[in-house]
């Protein structure tokens, strides 16, 4: 007999677990307007695995006045259809990141109820179209409120009101008492391009990997990718499944990276507890954490290695890149190199000044740099990053007036000093969702709490209606 029990069964047997652990609490946020129109107690900005699981932790503190916005087309959230690469997640499949506990809410059900349990045990890694896969049906049978074509430009603070106003491109402005910008891995900053790239050659002949590359138009083509982390190794591979003549990945390590942190964190509950730290061990952890280039998985690397157009350059930094007859020269220690087309994976910077959404905010904002003197060097990755409260909150600079950024949290990657591996990093997304969603959940009900408190003191509704002594019959 067959376990694959369909997603139909699995449904319902999902909204059966919720309905067992109470997991929809009743609504209590008051409802607020302003001058007629509806103000949402949470706008989420970001429909990917973090603003969706945001919203479903919401809805379990009893905040149901919930939006979450996305600028992309239904289905292509985050970055698993538009510029992810890896043929498999790089995290182990057993993590269950989002699921908030129930059973059958998690990854394994989703796949075990089409796939068997025998599916299950042959897999090794999930593959990354399967995870949109899920997120798509996450979204779908959890009935969750998103608003596709959604680009946010520009949060308006009115602390005089205890609200921000919202502007998107293309849509009505939006007035909301929190914000959570669950905005990903290049949410809190930019990716980085090295200026001699982005200075020295026309656009038409480069890309970051963060972008859309059209890799079917350079077939039969040359190209250089700039950078040794394990996304560079992705897009050779990718580069070369879709006939890309060679792809050379060019890093200035004269090693590959070996070791991932990320595992440690995992394995030793460093990832629950890193919040718990103390600002000087934090910053020495991340320190060592950026250290280290993530490595390519096993996998990816030898599925990279073996197409016979694959070369890896060790030791050789860009020193140079120059146009030379249509094509890209590059120049490493090692000599000169021409391309067709170059991609750079260089990775990003996190610093709320990058954000164009924040240019009424940016200032305000509390950076590492502002409050944390390290025993050894400074590391201006770090010092950049937000200097966020316990609950991802932005905290204002010393002697700022915080006012404009009570009700913002930073839950994207930004996150990484001040509260570890959490918003956008599969490994830590199961600790940080309860975290956020109590700290929105918190401020809402203290911001209310006076009137709050004043309703409970006169409350004064009769659960008990017997009577004592007893009225005597008639007889």
């Amino acid at each position: 007999m067959s376990d694959r029990i369909g997603l139909p069964a699995l449904e319902a047997r999902l909204a059966r677990e919720l309905e067992l652990i109470g997991f929809y609490r009743p609504a209590w946020v008051r409802p607020r307007t302003v001058d007629g129109m509806e103000v949402l107690d949470v706008a989420v900005i970001g429909g990917g695995q973090c603003g969706l699981s945001a919203a479903l932790g919401l809805r379990r503190e009893g905040v149901t006045n919930v939006q979450v916005f996305d600028e992309n087309a239904a289905g292509s959230e985050g970055p698993w259809e538009t510029y992810a690469r890896m043929v498999t997640l790089r995290t182990p499949k057993h993590l269950n990141p989002i699921d908030f506990g129930v059973p059958s809410l998690t990854f394994r059900a989703w796949w075990e109820a089409q796939h068997g349990a025998a599916g299950w045990d042959a897999l090794d890694k999930i593959a990354r179209g399967d995870w949109m896969a899920y997120l798509r049906w996450y979204r779908r049978v959890l009935d969750l409120p998103v608003e596709n074509g959604a680009k946010l430009l520009r949060i308006e603070p009115r602390p005089e009101l205890g609200l921000h106003r919202l502007h998107f491109a293309g849509r009505a402005t939006v007035w909301t008492r929190k914000v959570v910008l669950a905005t990903g891995i290049q949410g809190g900053g930019e990716w980085f391009t090295p200026a001699m790239v982005r200075d020295n050659l026309p656009r038409r002949l480069w890309a970051h990997t963060s972008e859309p590359i059209d890799f079917s138009a350079l077939h039969g083509k040359r190209i250089g990718v700039l950078g040794g982390g394990a996304s560079a190794f992705d897009n050779a591979n990718f580069a070369l499944s879709q006939g890309v003549a060679a792809a050379e990945v060019f890093m200035r390590r004269r090693a590959l990276p070996r070791v991932n942190p990320i595992r440690f964190m995992e394995r030793v509950g460093f990832t629950a507890r890193y919040p718990a730290l103390d600002d000087a061990t934090k910053y020495a952890a991340m320190e060592a954490f950026l250290g280290h280039n993530q490595p390519p998985t096993n996998d990816t690397f030898e599925r990279a290695a073996a197409w016979p157009g694959f070369a890896l350059h060790l030791g050789a930094p860009w020193l140079d890149v120059a146009e030379h007859d249509g094509r890209v020269r590059v120049t490493t220690p090692q000599g000169l190199h021409d391309f067709d087309f170059v991609v750079v994976s260089t990775g990003l910077v996190s610093d709320p000044g990058l954000r164009p959404e924040l240019c009424d905010l940016a200032h305000l904002v509390a950076r590492w740099g502002d409050r944390v003197t390290p025993e050894g060097p400074r590391n201006p990755l770090i010092d950049a990053h937000p200097y966020l409260g316990p609950a991802f909150e932005f905290l204002p600079r010393t002697g700022m007036d915080g006012a404009p950024l009570h009700g913002l949290f930073a839950f994207n990657y930004s996150a990484l000093v001040s509260l570890g591996l959490s918003a956008s990093a599969l490994s830590g997304l199961h600790n940080a969702l309860p975290r956020l969603a109590r700290g929105v959940a918190d401020q809402l009900f203290l911001d209310d709490k006076d009137a709050l408190v004043a309703d409970f003191l006169a409350y004064d509704e009769h659960e008990f209606l017997g009577e004592w002594p007893k009225q005597e019959r008639a007889a």
